[in-house]
């Protein structure tokens, strides 16, 4: 049997900025499982770094230009896994949520 973990899912973030846990605080060392991104009317993207805005690229989403039409992402394998903490830099989206575990 594979690795199991409880997933949770961050606050939704609305502009660049660390990702931050519902309750209160940082995400720390975490595996992004999935992302939920809703887009601009404009196309977009989301660029996730570990360990602040000047962190190391963990991945780099670009979004449509729809604000109807959300990124849904399930991450294979175990996901990406953060050693510091989550930064996302949005250009162009109106919010984003990551599921961690």
């Amino acid at each position: 049997m594979g690795m199991q973990t409880d997933i949770l899912a961050s606050q939704p973030r609305t502009s660049t900025g660390q990702m931050t846990a519902q309750n209160t605080g940082n995400l720390g060392r975490v595996r992004v499982k999935a992302i939920y991104i809703i887009s601009d009317t404009n196309a977009g993207s989301v660029v996730f770094r570990d360990g602040g805005s000047g962190g190391a690229v963990r991945a780099t989403i670009n979004t449509l230009a729809s604000s109807s039409s959300p990124t849904y992402l399930i991450l294979p394998g175990e996901g990406i896994l953060f050693e510091t903490n989550v930064h996302a830099t949005l250009t162009d989206v109106v919010s984003v949520v990551v599921f961690y575990g």
